[in-house]
């Protein structure tokens, strides 16, 4: 639908209810998923983070746009349950890059003659 990744990338990049620690340092939201490097200090629990990234965004992409509120009405959230998140021996630049292209990877691989 049209406006909800604009709206979904600005939540994802700028929600100041968290705590100020934790950065949001990239964000590319796709059809079906999202990837999102955000810098946790140690000191937070990674799900609880999560958790409350989900439920949030959740929440107000629910009121910005009513048809999911249609879409999920059996109490299905929006995010799924799982995510993956790495705390140390992967470049942080690759981890950007990869985010950054990850549409065109996507893309890439759908055109792929089977």
């Amino acid at each position: 639908m049209k406006g909800v990744k604009e709206y979904a990338e600005k939540l994802f990049s700028h929600m100041p209810e968290l705590n100020p620690d934790i950065e949001v340092v990239k964000v590319n939201v796709q059809v079906d998923h999202v990837h999102m490097v955000i810098v946790i200090p140690p000191k937070y629990a990674v799900a609880r983070v999560l958790q409350y990234i989900k439920s949030h965004s959740a929440k107000a992409l629910k009121a910005k746009f009513p048809f999911l509120r249609k879409a999920y009405y059996s109490g299905e959230g929006i995010w799924s349950r799982g995510y993956c998140a790495s705390g140390i021996g992967l470049d942080e630049k690759e981890i950007l890059a990869y985010v950054e292209h990850q549409e065109k990877e996507d893309k890439g691989q759908l055109q792929l003659p089977f």
